[in-house]
């Protein structure tokens, strides 16, 4: 994501900080940089262009030039103009009247009908929305099998009518079916068009006018560029769109279309795709991308998925366990299951600064837990929870049972074994606690905490069985505008301490009940 863009920023941002005084012709020549790199990105000129002046303009004033880091405050200034670029905020989806109607529209393969799924999944899970989906792609070729079956995959219900051709009729349909089952929600599946096909625009025109959708939301590719930002247009002109998810961020090397459609189009981005899975949907915050775009990394983000996993008193159970030495592979298995949910290593580590652009496949591989699950599964009960009494013998059966070598099972203990030193230490030093996860985050993490299965990661990691990380000393990874990584893990740790009290609140409603 933002690859390219990200490795430009960080070359012009080179020349900024660490310095004592900057002038204009510093700031000139780092201008260029971005402007070179947002036109590559495939940002809209005109954008691109107010983006360079507005920066400049800041840039040259007083509050830079005679500050003490006017390295650190010029790249304040970017982060700030490219927050107001995206948007400010996220803004949260309609979702008034009964049932609320979402309207999804695009061009052929956008990605309209696996988007649909995966906002039902969002809007079911994380508002508790009764959401039903609707088929009314009647021109793809098994668009309707293709909803069936991922709405029968998440569990939710899909309305359709293979028979049916009148799209706006169908739509209607849907909105008495999803009353009557008592879904609050109904999300309209439609046809890939393109904006010179206007026999088919005008049928969204009809649904539209027919169903009264809350939301009309554009589904874009994100790989299309500056042609995304067109296409926006013309959507908008026809239909009036409330606003746009943009898919397949995760494959854009470019991610000009972010950029891009929101300043042209005036509508925001409220959600983006990042992945194949029914959970890789995300809220689009503005903040936060910008954090990623400059390599600032994404605490709170990162603490949202924690906390999606871990609850309040499993957390200080562990802790206990840990210090008193009874921690043991079945706990250390379930962290690494907990991190495989929450997107897998490789995913998690470009939520951290410094490590947005690292070629990450290269340098971890997810494949690894699955590796080190099968060391883990092939011990007997006693040799989890007492991994001490694993001898040679034992280790070959282990690595017999488990079709690896030896030595990655030797590995596997000695990284178990440093692990438990390293938290008891943090523990007798008074340092982050596993309980601090969600109130000062994971020990070593550069103030997120520390977690079972990432030991050391400010000091330096133990390479994992197949992992061929060597080692891995995130110390330092910052860059110049550490407020903002700052205040991003304020924010990280004011939020988990909300998201966990909530937890524990509605834990403890229930077994009342």
């Amino acid at each position: 994501m933002f690859n390219k863009l990200t490795d430009r920023f960080q070359q012009a941002f080179r020349s900024l900080t660490g310095r004592g005084h900057l002038t204009e012709s510093n700031i000139s020549d780092a201008l260029n940089e971005i402007r070179k790199a947002l036109l590559e990105a495939d940002v809209n000129y005109q954008v691109t262009k107010q983006f360079v002046a507005d920066v400049r303009e800041e840039c040259l004033g007083e509050a830079v030039m005679k500050s003490v880091t006017p390295g650190q405050q010029a790249v304040k200034v970017v982060h700030d103009k490219l927050v107001a670029l995206l948007g400010e905020s996220a803004v949260p989806l309609e979702l008034s009247g009964s049932p609320a109607v979402i309207m999804l529209c695009g061009l052929h393969g956008s990605g309209k009908t696996t988007t649909s799924a995966k906002l039902a999944l969002y809007l079911r899970d994380k508002q508790k929305r009764k959401v039903m989906l609707a088929a009314c792609d009647v021109n793809r070729p098994a668009a309707i099998d293709q909803l069936e079956f991922l709405g029968k995959e998440l569990g939710v219900p899909v309305f359709l009518d293979r028979d049916l051709k009148d799209v706006p009729k169908l739509a209607l349909m849907a909105v008495d079916a999803a009353r009557k089952q008592g879904c609050d929600t109904l999300i309209l599946d439609t046809a890939g068009r393109l904006q010179i096909d206007q026999d088919l625009v005008q049928e969204l025109a009809d649904i539209k006018r027919r169903v009264q959708p809350k939301e009309i939301l554009l589904v874009g590719d994100a790989a299309l560029g500056q042609e995304a930002v067109s296409v926006a247009e013309h959507f908008d002109q026809a239909l009036g769109i409330t606003g746009i998810i943009l898919t397949k961020l995760d494959g854009d090397a470019r991610g000009g279309a972010a950029l891009s459609m929101r300043q042209v189009t005036g509508k925001p981005v409220k959600f983006v795709t990042v992945g194949e899975r029914p959970i890789d949907l995300e809220v689009f915050h503005p903040d936060r991308m910008a954090q990623r775009i400059l390599n600032m990394g994404d605490v709170v983000s990162l603490v949202e998925k924690a906390a999606e996993q871990f609850e309040e008193d499993e957390a200080k159970e562990l802790e206990e366990r840990l210090f008193k030495n009874t921690f043991g592979f079945d706990d250390f298995l379930g962290q690494l299951n907990k991190i495989r949910k929450m997107g897998g290593f490789a995913s998690l580590l470009k939520f951290l600064p410094g490590m947005g652009n690292l070629p990450l496949d290269q340098h971890i591989n997810d494949d690894a837990f699955k590796r080190i699950e099968g060391i883990i599964n092939s011990m007997t009960v006693k040799e989890r929870r007492q991994p001490e009494i694993i001898g040679l013998p034992r280790r070959q059966r282990i690595a017999k049972g488990s079709g690896v070598q030896v030595n990655e099972v030797n590995q596997l203990l000695k990284q178990f074994s440093q692990m438990k030193a390293v938290m008891a230490k943090l523990g007798q030093a008074g340092g982050p606690s596993l309980g601090g996860l969600f109130g000062g985050g994971m020990p070593g993490m550069g103030g997120m905490g520390g977690m079972p299965g990432m030991p050391g990661m400010g000091g330096g990691m133990p390479p994992m069985p197949g992992m061929g990380m060597g080692g891995m000393g995130m110390g330092g990874m910052g860059m110049g505008g550490g407020s903002s990584n700052q205040s991003a893990s304020q924010a990280a740790k004011r939020l988990a301490r909300k998201k966990m009290a909530e937890k524990s609140k509605k834990k403890n409603r229930n077994k009342k009940k």
